[in-house]
């Protein structure tokens, strides 16, 4: 088994881990590693916004999980897309920039106890590495290497349904990520020109690549970390044995390992280490070498219910995929101006409001498209018709992801349990009825909308909870699964700085530390709290925003 030496190992080449390989790596006496399971982000699909549809469900940028069957969903089991390309889930996700509310961030200080994690104090982490399209302003960076752009298309379906939900009482809004995201408007997306703009070209590509005392091993997959005991009964980790494909190698790292295989990877990776629920490694013969009961707890994800409407007289991408011109037509658009529907994020128009009036704050988020299908990945119908996502911004169900075997290979259970509150079940009942109550709207009358799915024939409480458990899908946001918290927070996983708890020289940088889930798409807040950490872990605590 040979071995290596770095000051800094990071696990993952995801979205937080390009950017804290750029972080860490700026200094020239730091010697990096950044580690990944997949291989290089150059898939042609990775790059064309609309190639998500194959990079999902394919082996070369999808690790390809399945949840177990979920009794929420009448005993569905679902794919579970996660990235495994450079980029990570960046290089397969909506491209869609969304930074969520502030009272998310209000609600982590709290539940941390650490106040540098209210949004005022958070938002300087956000505009470092923005670079918006409308330069900068008192909430927008725009000299970083993160671009946020308008996208490149508009449709009249989509314009006359964003009517329709100000008719509904939504407010048009040119700006979710002020704090409040309340409103309805076109999504702001992570391209540039067209292109997607991912964390590998972000952060990596060129600066990393041209640094000496950078260095990235892709296809190698970690298989445990290195834990050692140390004078007086500490612990501390001390590096990790990766699988390359042809051997085992052991990366030492004298400073720091820092975990950002995400929601799913990182509870693997710390169970398969020997920290975890006791109960869960001995199960598998694994020694419990630092009993963490939350690593693999307190799972949450956003939970998308579907609803599609057959319209008339408007275009469609079902309609314009009809034909052998309209391919053609949409093929031209992008080779000549990078826009049109291959320009397209999975979702164009977006929305946030509440479920019910009485909530202080808006609670659900509608994603739109011109489009229908049956599931990602499948042909779209035959018929002209729009579809009208909506999900629970704030589900009260928590799940788990729990290794199956002391195997590194072997991918861990994943248990979302969705629906499994009684709360989370009014929330789909009472959303589908708001859709219906926007889709009913003056604005639409002329397109003719008819509910395709579920059907107008489910009209009850208990109907349309179940309905909603036959049509509802993940939205790909898996979130907490190494959450930080207090101290005197048995579940907690990490503290406010990403530490793990009884463990030195260990960080934990995903998704997976969020305590609660973000009020819409989580992939830039990854990017926030990675700008944090590498401020934490430099020694700066805060940062300034470049000018």
């Amino acid at each position: 088994m040979s071995q290596a030496t770095f000051d800094h190992i990071i696990i993952g080449a995801g979205t937080a881990g390009c950017l804290l390989a750029n972080r860490l790596s700026a200094d020239p006496k730091c010697r990096v590693l950044l580690i990944e399971a997949g291989g290089k982000d150059d898939y042609h699909w990775v790059h064309i916004p609309v190639g998500y549809l194959y990079c999902m469900g394919n082996a070369r940028t999808d690790w390809l999980y399945r949840t177990e069957p979920e009794p929420g969903l009448n005993g569905r089991s679902l794919a579970y897309p996660r990235g495994k390309t450079l980029g990570g889930s960046s290089s397969i996700n909506g491209m869609i920039y969304m930074r969520g509310q502030a009272r998310d961030y209000d609600h982590w200080a709290e539940l941390t106890g650490d106040d540098s994690w209210r949004w005022e104090r958070v938002l300087p982490f956000f505009m470092q590495h923005e670079n918006h399209h409308q330069g900068r302003g008192d909430l927008h960076g725009a000299t970083g290497e993160w671009r946020v752009e308008k996208q490149r298309l508009r449709w009249d379906l989509l314009d006359a349904i964003a009517l329709a939900a100000q008719q509904a009482g939504i407010p048009a809004t040119p700006d979710f990520n002020r704090g409040c995201n309340e409103g309805v408007g076109y999504f702001e997306v992570n391209q540039r020109k067209g292109l997607r703009w991912n964390a590998a070209k972000a952060f990596l590509r060129p600066v990393c690549y041209d640094r000496p005392n950078f260095e990235m091993w892709t296809h190698a997959q970690v298989a445990r970390l290195v834990i050692e005991a140390q004078p007086g009964g500490d612990q501390r980790c001390t590096g990790v044995q990766v699988w390359t494909g042809r051997e085992m190698v052991t990366a030492t790292a004298s400073r720091e390992v820092i975990l950002s295989a995400g929601s799913i990877g990182s509870p693997q990776i710390l169970q398969l280490s020997g920290i975890g629920p006791g109960e869960t490694l001995r199960r598998h013969g694994l020694p419990v070498l630092h009993e963490l009961p939350g690593v693999g707890a307190n799972l949450q994800d956003h939970l998308q219910i579907r609803s599609v409407f057959k319209v008339n007289g408007v275009k469609t991408l079902n309609t314009m995929l009809q034909s052998h011109w309209g391919k053609a037509r949409i093929a031209l658009e992008y080779a000549l101006n990078r826009s049109g529907p291959m320009s397209m994020a999975p979702s164009q128009l977006g929305a946030f409001t509440r479920s019910d009036p009485a909530l202080p704050h808006p609670n659900l988020q509608y994603h739109v498209q011109p489009l229908s299908l049956d599931a990602f990945g499948q042909p779209l119908h035959g018929f002209g018709a729009f579809t009208a996502s909506v999900c629970n911004l704030n589900p009260t169900s928590r799940g788990t992801v729990r290794i199956i075997s002391p195997r590194f290979e072997d991918a861990p259970a994943i248990a979302p349990n969705y629906l499994s509150t009684l709360q989370d079940r009014q929330v789909a009942a009472d959303s589908l009825r708001l859709t219906r109550r926007i889709v009913a709207q003056p604005a639409l009358a002329r397109y003719q909308p008819s509910e395709w799915k579920p059907g107008v024939q489910f009209q009850s409480d208990e109907d349309l909870a179940r309905l909603a458990g036959d049509i509802a899908t993940t939205i790909f946001h898996p979130v907490g699964t190494t959450k930080m918290g207090r101290f005197d927070d048995p579940m907690a996983v990490v503290d406010s700085q990403f530490k793990v708890r009884g463990i030195a020289g260990l960080r934990v940088v995903d998704a997976g530390v969020m305590p609660t889930i973000t009020s819409g798409n989580p992939n830039s807040p990854v990017l926030m709290m990675a700008e944090k950490a590498a401020a934490l872990i430099v020694g700066q605590g805060v940062v300034k925003v470049l000018q």
